[in-house]
């Protein structure tokens, strides 16, 4: 089917591949400056962030022609020039005037005059319709000026917030209105999405980043979020152009696997035997609170507890706030129903050993995959360097601003590289991304700055410029025991996994820059990481960031047998499962390192958000999960 769109010829803009609608990004942020683009035809399309209406002074009655029959009723036109409603209807209005004329008689017949004066039809008063739109390819809006003396249109179908417009008209020189230097006049309006006014989400004031969570359909459409998507795309790519171009392969491997790469991970399992239960078993009288997770509704409760706070301080509308409370005392009573079913239900408990997964999809027990590092080792032990990019999944129920269920993480494994070379690769590929940033997003840059962290720029300027610290485990244990002028909530000792608080100190306080920490106990990294000749420590290491925590983690892995069989059984996993992973070891097995990032932190750094749900288009986390 061919596009309705009207084909705009002599333009020297390029409009969007499959479509006539040319990019606002290509109009405002021209190379040549926009002036160039003066007196240019173009079609563009978006949606209204802001919109003001200014009425025009009223057009003056037409001059009453002399009433001859040939005037009364004009000709037909048979030009070219196109005439709208507003200009029929006063081609007309003489012909009236006309009429009144010979009904009403002379003017000792004023009332009868008033009377049919009142029945000529009188065209609505012209306005000018000022809209700031935005179609999601740069920070800054384009303003349009619609004429409704020109291009027939309501107030209510375009003024709204949200509204969706697609319009051909002709780039000049700003009005008096706005700080825009270049605007659109419309000529022809070819498409309005118009908007619910009272259910959409964005009508009301800015809402803050907590609210949008609950509409992740919708808040792409804010500034804030869409800044993010962007960069978050310009990270995508930067990612995998950083190892496209020193020869690594991009390997896809599987979301659903048999093993655990970490061993001690708590993991999502993939069952259809639930799905075959609830089938033969159909509850009767099934209440509001069956079936329902109680931590879901707490955490409900909290949010819209916080929402009626926010009604409550802000100066919304009473409707809201009475939907809003009525809506929380809702959820309590459900809170209420589950708390009293859980009561009276026997306490049993269902355990995995006991249920057969004969009949399952696969035929044994499968979970979405923790890492993808183990599947990416077969693949660098045939191709060399090899990366995978996708998303991880973490059955971690703790509430935290940098980890959810669901995130997406690069990763990186390269035959006949030892330890050393996996944290050099570690190092440079951050940077990398530092510094791609910098370079490639520096209209999303200024908006970060001006609205969300003012030091990030300076920040990842640093950061892609400066050396970093490498220490061991052992070290950091010592330097965070030295510490005098700050209590660490958790204790610390040799062989326990350095917290949050620690690593935040080492990379906020001590260094101030990124550090690389190496050499961990054993007993706190994955089975398959290489055994020191210590006998205690690993051959393993995180990159800590400030402000964000780790970013990296990587590791040389096991090559040898014998050692890697022994730590199979020590972490006391199931042989049968790992055998295709010893295989790598029985067959040419060669010295080989890896590292995982976590692409989500990373943009989280790049934006200067402090919490991962806001950088993340769809967040999973523990009892929410809206789209």
């Amino acid at each position: 089917m061919e596009s309705q769109e009207p084909q705009v010829k002599n333009s020297p803009l390029m409009p969007s591949m499959y479509t006539n609608r040319v990019a606002l990004k290509t109009i405002l942020e021209s190379g040549d400056g926009e002036t160039g683009l003066i007196g240019t035809t173009v079609v563009v399309g978006g949606w209204v962030k802001s919109s003001k209406e200014v009425k025009k002074e009223p057009l003056p009655p037409p001059q009453s022609p002399p009433p001859a029959a040939a005037d009364a009723f004009p000709a037909a036109s048979h030009g070219t020039k196109d005439v709208n409603c507003v200009e029929i209807l006063q081609s007309r209005i003489p012909f009236f005037r006309t009429i009144i004329r010979v009904l009403g008689g002379s003017a000792s017949s004023p009332a009868v005059r008033q009377k049919l004066e009142s029945l000529i039809p009188k065209p609505p008063p012209p306005s000018i319709f000022f809209l700031d739109i935005n179609d999601g390819s740069c920070v800054s809006s384009l303003r349009v000026v619609i004429d409704s003396a020109i291009v027939p249109v309501s107030a209510g179908q375009i003024l709204p917030t949200g509204t969706c417009i697609l319009a051909q008209g002709v780039l000049g020189n700003p009005s008096a209105l706005g700080k825009q230097t270049i605007e659109l006049t419309v000529e022809k309006i070819l498409h309005v999405g118009t908007v619910e006014q009272d259910k959409y989400p964005l009508s009301r004031k800015r809402l803050p980043l907590d609210s949008l969570r609950d509409y992740p359909h919708i808040r792409p459409r804010t500034t804030t979020v869409a800044s993010v998507a962007r960069i978050r795309n310009t990270l995508d790519f930067a990612s995998h152009t950083f190892f496209q171009n020193r020869g690594f392969l991009h390997v896809q491997v599987p979301i659903m696997t048999t093993t655990d790469p970490e061993g001690f991970s708590e993991k999502f399992q993939v069952t259809t035997l639930l799905g075959e239960t609830s089938k033969k078993e159909s509850p009767v009288g099934v209440s509001d609170a069956d079936g329902v997770n109680p931590e879901t509704v707490k955490a409900a409760i909290q949010e819209k507890s916080s929402l009626v706070e926010q009604l409550k301080r802000s100066d919304s509308n009473r409707e809201a706030l009475a939907a809003a409370v009525q809506d929380l005392k809702k959820t309590n009573e459900l809170a209420q129903q589950i708390e009293t079913r859980e009561k009276s239900k026997p306490v049993t408990a269902v355990k995995p050993d006991l249920v057969s997964f004969n009949a399952d999809f696969f035929g044994r027990q499968i979970y979405l995959t923790v890492s993808g590092r183990l599947h990416l080792e077969s693949y660098a032990c045939a191709l060399g360097h090899v990366y995978s990019f996708g998303p991880r999944f973490r059955a971690d129920k703790t509430v935290s601003a940098k980890h959810v269920a669901e995130m997406w993480t690069v990763e990186a494994e390269m035959a006949f590289a030892q330890l050393e070379d996996a944290m050099k690769c570690a190092e440079d590929c951050f940077k990398f991304l530092c510094r791609w940033i910098l370079d490639n997003c520096s209209e999303d840059m200024k908006f970060v700055l001006k609205r969300i962290d003012k030091t990030v720029a300076h920040r990842l300027e640093y950061m892609a410029s400066s050396s970093y610290d490498r220490i061991s485990y052992r070290e950091a244990v010592e330097i965070l025991r030295k510490v005098t002028d700050k209590a660490f909530e958790t204790q610390l000792q040799w062989g326990v996994p350095l917290t949050d608080e620690h690593l935040s100190y080492l990379a906020d306080d001590h260094y101030r820059r990124p550090v690389i920490i190496y050499d961990y106990p054993k007993a706190v990294k994955p089975f398959y990481v290489r055994l020191n000749d210590d006998g205690k420590t690993v051959a393993a290491f995180e990159m800590v960031v400030p402000k964000i925590g780790t970013v990296i983690i990587g590791s040389q892995n096991e090559e040898r047998f014998d050692m890697l069989n022994a730590r199979i059984k020590e972490f006391d996993l199931s042989k049968d499962q790992y055998e295709w992973y010893l295989d790598l070891r029985r067959h040419g097995t060669v010295k080989h390192s890896g590292l995982s990032l976590g692409f989500d932190l990373m943009v989280l750094l790049a934006t200067g958000l402090t919490d991962v749900r806001d950088v993340i288009p769809f967040t999973r986390t523990h009892g929410k999960a809206n789209n």
